[in-house]
């Protein structure tokens, strides 16, 4: 594997630590701004609201700038947003850093995944999104816990500071490692925006954000459904919260290393157990010992499919992937955003914490339903590909 596509994994680590620590640091922002807890909150919609827009807007814009540039452009802009952050007095100076951070961070994962698999053949495309999408996983263990740590002890503004220190360190190995030069084959706009007319494109969409929103509707909560449902203490919730991302990494290096050879199995299995887990989940949140191993198995489960979500859509975009890999990414954050509103609306309606499991599992058995019916397509298109040279074989006979 190039040591290119563990730079960009390092680089998604410190990037993805600014967008998970807020969760941690809300309390001693809300005081040291002067604001409510729920408005504080609000820093980390904003920072959701980036993401969605910034991933197609930016691709676009730098369709044709090469691939070191732009990452590089985009992390400079990343970091000058946290110094902004750091040191500014004002929440809405505050809350346009979030947006805008969020906004070239959307850009830095269209591009470093399409970077990424260029740079490996066909059948390790798989793992090198592993990697790559593995730094947002230990980001979890790992950053935002740290990020929850330093802001305790030094001021949430330190945490800011220690993002834009590592988004630098970041930028030095994007500068050293990642090839310079446009693509050999330079995209163009045209291309990129007929190829987002294939109906199996926008079908690969809607698995993206089912399953994302699956896994969100129950980790949005998790933290409260152990409070107050499991009634864990709230001194081992980021233990239990740790053994979420531990199960994570585990899934998404296995997914990553099963999915070039067979992605509709790893989509099928990885589905079938998320399923299987919130449904379970629903049914015992009230027993301490069940919860922890199903919250280990919904973050393997959970994350086996992603390298298989951005593989299945690099290999429909063929020659064309950086607005249609760019486009799957909007599609995370649409799950974001859906799933845990709709486990809001279920825990406001007084359903109580353990119906967002039986959510994440009605919006699986749809996932499902996506990847069944994509696969149906994609054997008709392979009977198609093998019976045209077939019939041209025997018109060229019958001559």
């Amino acid at each position: 594997m190039p040591f290119a596509v563990y730079i960009l994994g390092l680089s998604i680590f410190a990037q993805g630590t600014s967008e998970l620590m807020l969760s941690g640091l809300l309390t001693e922002m809300a005081a040291d701004l002067g604001v409510s807890i729920p408005r504080a909150g609000l820093l980390i919609s904003a920072f959701a609201l980036g993401m969605l827009v910034g991933a197609p807007a930016l691709a676009v814009l730098t369709l044709r700038w090469p691939r070191r540039t732009a990452l590089l452009a985009f992390l400079g802009v990343f970091i000058a947003a946290h110094v902004v952050a750091a040191l500014t007095p004002g929440y809405w100076v505050l809350f346009g850093t979030r947006v805008i951070g969020a906004f070239v961070y959307a850009g830095f994962w269209a591009v470093a995944a399409t970077t990424a698999l260029g740079l490996v053949p066909a059948n390790a495309r798989g793992k090198a999104m592993s990697i790559v999408a593995g730094g947002l996983t230990v980001a979890n263990i790992v950053g935002l816990p740290a990020g929850t740590v330093i802001g305790q002890h030094l001021g949430w503004r330190a945490a800011f500071w220690a993002v834009a220190i590592l988004s630098a360190l970041a930028m030095a190995g994007v500068a050293a490692k990642i090839p310079g030069g446009r693509p050999s084959d330079v995209p163009d706009l045209r291309r990129e925006l007929r190829t987002m007319i294939n109906p199996r494109l926008w079908l690969s969409y809607s698995t993206t954000a089912l399953s994302t929103g699956a896994q969100l509707v129950i980790f949005a909560y998790l933290g409260a459904l152990l409070a107050r449902t499991t009634g864990i203490a709230d001194s081992w919730i980021p233990l239990v919260l740790t053994v979420y991302g531990i199960g994570a990494l585990i899934g998404i290096t296995v997914g990553g290393r099963a999915s070039d050879a067979h992605p509709f199995r790893v989509l099928t299995v990885g589905t079938t157990g998320l399923i299987i887990i919130a449904a379970v989940l629903a049914l015992t949140a009230t027993m301490p010992v069940p919860v922890v191993i199903l919250v280990f198995l919904l973050g393997a489960f959970g994350f086996a499919t992603n390298p298989a979500l951005n593989t299945r859509v690099f290999s429909l975009a063929g020659a064309a992937p950086t607005l249609a890999t760019a486009t799957n990414f909007s599609a995370f954050n649409v799950g974001i955003t859906v799933g845990p509103w709709l486990g809001g609306i279920a825990i406001g309606a007084g359903l109580g914490y353990a119906s967002v499991g039986w959510i994440g599992a009605a919006l699986g058995i749809a996932m499902l339903a996506t990847i069944v019916w994509a696969q149906r397509l994609q054997h008709r298109a392979d009977r198609h590909e093998v019976e045209m040279p077939t019939q041209h074989s025997l018109a060229e006979l019958s001559r």
